[in-house]
């Protein structure tokens, strides 16, 4: 464990020292299994040379009921080598789901939530305005009937970059 936190130390000191300019926004879809609520609108803006805010829409309709959330991030970028990025953040979301009194197992009511959620992940900017990424996002979720534990979200991200 002692090895391994070093070398996430060692990289890190060499990420920051070779950070690299980031779009100023990119606009696009988050594609993963979001606790249920599969592909997320997302948007990044810039705040600096290295760091941005990154929020994310989903939002989930069926026969018997209708969900949302919103997730906020701030990131860090840091350039590996050429287009090749990676990042780290953290930030939190809140959500909502509406049951209809014929989903098995639940009460007819709207249900309120809140989480708090990390990412690290790496990207690629193309020379054309295309972003893809990967990451890797765990969450905590808060005051939530429905679920209440750790949820580990692995998705892959394509913005355009404008």
């Amino acid at each position: 464990m002692k090895n391994v936190m070093t070398l996430v130390m060692l990289l890190g000191a060499v990420a920051i020292t070779s950070a690299q300019d980031i779009a100023e926004n990119a606009i696009g879809l988050r594609i993963g299994d979001g606790d249920g609520f599969g592909t997320e609108i997302s948007y990044q803006r810039a705040l600096g040379e290295n760091n941005r805010l990154e929020a994310d829409l989903g939002f989930r309709s069926g026969n018997r009921f209708n969900a949302f959330r919103i997730t906020g991030l701030y990131q860090w970028v840091w350039n590996i080598d050429g287009g090749f990025n990676w990042y780290a953040g953290a930030g939190g979301g809140v959500g909502s789901f509406s049951f209809d009194d014929d989903f098995p197992g639940r009460d007819d009511n709207d249900t309120f939530f809140a989480f708090v959620s990390g990412d690290v992940g790496i990207e690629y900017n193309f020379d054309f305005p295309l972003l893809i990424s990967l990451d890797f996002r765990p969450e905590i979720a808060i005051n939530n009937a429905i679920d209440d534990d750790v949820d580990f979200d692995i998705a892959l991200g394509i913005r355009y970059q404008f």
